[in-house]
């Protein structure tokens, strides 16, 4: 793991302090940033966790004391006004209700009120200094631009030994220097401080201390370690006899020569979400005796379904989880982030965010095989959900196995709104995947030629792929292991990006399903390459962007509008010439006779974080003037009715005659409609409605013969535009035809329901025979 500055990158920043003179000493003039007069005196900073070095919670020093700020009447005024006494240019937002964690010391302000304008937080209305009837849990916090003032200057920010905390951790393997394979899930431990990174004394650790350590590095759970291993070899004194295994030891003496302790007294409840949360103890600059009698601490982890494959391997595990799980992610551009969503009664529902912390975040992410929460979201920061809301006020320990053993509320749709889904982040371990690809030609970091790097020690060396039926599913896996979010398009033809220094194809015949977390673990051609289009012109390349568009369709609104209508054929003309009958139409007694034809109403919602907007651009839609409107998408849906095993007996497809918000959520404006050539797309929180009496939204059954059926809607089928879930596409429902009418009923979407109540719908009374009941 490569050490990275504290100040630039590390979201575990140290505590910020922006300084006066008598800090450093006297700063030249034309280094200092210029010192407000209202603010001599008082000194500024940001703390908390977890968070990154440009928001925290407020501290503010006042006689030689630190305090923090009160929520009470906080605007977003009164941070613009701290944000630039931390020498930021302005604020973007700001917390309440100890966010950051609670403070300690004095409450220097309440009831703050600013205009924004102030050169100074002292020109603002208050109680007071010192005067405040809150307590540290209504401690306010800031959200800065990361934009520094001008004339601000990194010489003006100090460590202050007191307030010394551990910015990251790591394991370093004790035995062998060669290839090793990653994750590394055993090793001796050690913490990065700001003069570099130091081992952690041994005496005292406890297991507790170890399940801390694996939830930062990404794995749920810790396992006993053979410190007879490392202990009796590390305190040798003299060189060995000559025996096997003599190297190893060899390697671990020298590494026994150049321990460098910089922590001890670590002790932690096992909660905690980073280690800077338990107690530790540091060793001073002047400590001569470091860790006497005791040697380096040693921590062995245990990885996650996701991980547990060694990198030789680079398969999923075949073996089936013990169990259904009851918790999952979803709207997440990266692995182990996303919306929580559980499930209740055999449906998925979100979380209210109420009281959600990293506690309950932790939980979470270690049920589901990460580590622990390096964030908690709130806000739907992950994107809203649809449907029901389980839960709110949840309160975990920490210690629970699973969210549904936390203390919770059960809420109604009153109670909280989608606004408020509570997501997580959490941590992952490091797998190295990031170092085997990469982008060449694009105009910024987001796009390129894709390139991956073969073979093996010696032999190693970087080639193209093949861009034969590369598509939306496996761009979607590069620019997941590129670390780069979801993907806007998949390329097949990328002269327009030929960057001149790698023209070998090294992989072909790609494909993906979309989960994997790198393209070595799709299906492909292995050594042999088979490219029908030869030549670096036609080969992959991606665009890849941190959000995507989410679409689902509204199932109960299809069973409620469902019905059959007999509908002449001389009203048909329109849907015949735009292929909306089924075959049997075109040998009709033309204008004589009728179809029979399923309606029902399709309502499309966009539940992601960017614009569904088709793939085509405006140039290359297609007029059709027998209805009057432009097709964007080819196939924008398709409509099919099954037999129980599967056999298509009827389909229908909905080309995008026009895609437009037709109506939005209280808070969100319509942007696209199609009248006069407009822009088409759906919203963010709108959705597309096409009613039950729109030409085309059928299935022409007029062949069909009674039983019982299958419906099955299919959104985006050919997945010509990205999203940041496609298993949510896919709706069924129940269909009984008795020849005359039709009962559609228990229409759910493809992931909404558990694996059992999927089971019990395959097995619905009277599924195995087409025969009328």
């Amino acid at each position: 793991m490569r050490p990275v500055s504290i100040w630039q990158r590390s979201p575990w920043g140290l505590l910020l302090c922006l300084l006066c003179s008598s800090c450093l000493g006297s700063p030249s003039p034309s280094t200092a940033p210029e010192k407000r007069a209202g603010s001599q005196g008082l000194r500024f900073r940001l703390a908390g966790f977890p968070r990154k070095p440009f928001e925290g919670r407020v501290e503010i020093q006042r006689a030689g004391e630190w305090g923090t700020i009160c929520d009470d009447d906080f605007t977003l005024q009164a941070a613009h006004v701290l944000c630039r006494e931390l020498g930021f240019t302005e604020a973007t937002g700001w917390t309440h209700s100890a966010k950051y964690g609670p403070g300690t010391g004095r409450i220097w302000l309440d009831n703050l009120s600013c205009s924004g304008t102030e050169q100074s937080v002292t020109e603002c209305a208050s109680r007071g200094w010192g005067n405040s009837d809150c307590t540290h849990d209504e401690d306010a916090g800031v959200i800065c631009k990361d934009q520094r003032l001008p004339g601000f200057s990194d010489s003006n920010v100090i460590e202050v030994e007191q307030h010394l905390q551990v910015e990251e951790v790591r394991l370093r393997p004790a035995v062998g220097r060669g290839r090793r394979p990653l994750p590394v899930t055993e090793g001796l431990v050690e913490v990065r401080l700001p003069d570099g990174w130091s081992q952690v004394c041994d005496k005292g650790w406890s297991a507790h201390n170890s399940h801390v350590v694996c939830g930062m590095l990404g794995f749920p759970s810790e396992k006993r370690v053979n410190t007879a291993f490392y202990r009796p070899i590390t305190k040798l004194k003299v060189k060995p006899k000559p025996r096997v295994g003599r190297g190893s030891i060899k390697r671990l003496l020298a590494q026994r020569q150049q321990h460098s302790f910089g922590l001890h007294g670590v002790a932690c409840v096992g909660t905690e979400a980073h280690l800077s949360l338990c107690s530790l103890e540091f060793y001073r600059a002047n400590d001569t005796t470091r860790c006497p009698g005791g040697a380096p601490a040693v921590v062995s982890c245990v990885p996650g379904p996701l991980y547990a494959a060694s990198s030789g391997q680079r398969k999923q595990q075949q073996s089936k989880p013990q169990g259904e799980t009851r918790v999952r992610l979803k709207g997440g551009a990266h692995p182990g982030e996303g919306r929580v969503e559980v499930l209740k009664a055999s449906t998925w529902g979100t979380i209210c965010d109420r009281k959600w912390d990293l506690q309950a975040a932790s939980v979470v992410c270690r049920e589901l095989g990460f580590g622990s929460a390096r964030e908690a979201l709130s806000g739907a920061r992950m994107g809203q959900g649809m449907g029901a809301i389980h839960l709110s006020e949840v309160r975990c320990s920490g210690q629970e196995p699973s969210l549904w053993r936390c203390p919770h509320k059960n809420i109604t749709a009153e109670d909280c709104s989608h606004s408020q889904d509570a997501g997580v982040r959490c941590n992952l371990p490091y797998t190295g995947v990031e170092t085997k690809i990469r982008l060449s030609g694009g105009r910024s970091q987001h796009e390129g030629r894709v390139e991956v790097q073969i073979g093996g020690p010696g032999s190693l060396r970087w080639g193209l792929i093949c861009g034969d039926d590369w598509g939306t599913l496996e761009a979607m896996v590069a620019c997941r292991q590129l670390g780069l979010g979801y993907a806007n398009h998949g390329l097949q033809e990328t002269w327009y990006w030929d960057s001149g220094n790698i023209t070998e194809v090294v992989m072909s015949g790609v494909r993906c399903t979309g989960s994997e977390l790198s393209l070595d673990q799709c299906a492909h051609h292995g050594t042999h390459i088979a490219c029908k289009r030869t030549g670096t012109r036609f080969t992959a390349g991606v665009i890849c962007s941190e959000t995507a568009s989410d679409l689902l369709l509204h199932s109960a609104l299809v069973q409620e509008t469902a019905y059959i209508e007999d509908r002449p054929l001389h009203m048909l003309y329109c849907a015949a010439e735009e292929n909306c009958l089924a075959r049997s139409a075109r040998s009709a007694n033309w204008p004589y006779g009728h179809r029979r034809l399923l309606r029902f109403s399709s309502q499309i919602h966009n539940l992601g974080r960017a614009d569904f907007r088709p793939k085509a651009g405006r140039h290359s839609w297609v007029w059709h003037e027998c209805h009057g409107h432009y097709h964007s998408m080819d196939i924008f849906t398709h409509y099919d009715i099954l037999t129980p095993n599967g056999t298509k007996v009827a389909e229908g497809h909905k080309a995008s005659f026009c895609l437009e918000d037709t109506e939005c959520q209280e808070d969100v404006s319509k942007r696209y409609e199609c009248a006069n050539f407009g822009e088409q797309g759906i919203t963010v929180g709108c959705w597309d409605l096409y009613r039950h009496d729109i030409d085309c939204q059928w299935i022409d059954i007029t062949d069909v013969k009674p039983g019982n059926y299958i419906l099955q809607v299919v959104i985006n089928p050919n997945f010509e535009v990205a999203e940041s879930d496609f298993t949510n596409n896919a709706m069924k429902c129940n269909c009984k035809y008795d020849g005359h009418r039709i009962w559609v009923h228990n229409c759910h979407i493809g992931d909404a329901f558990s694996e059992e109540a999927n089971r019990k719908f395959e097995r619905y009374p009277g599924q195995t025979s087409n025969q009328v009941i």
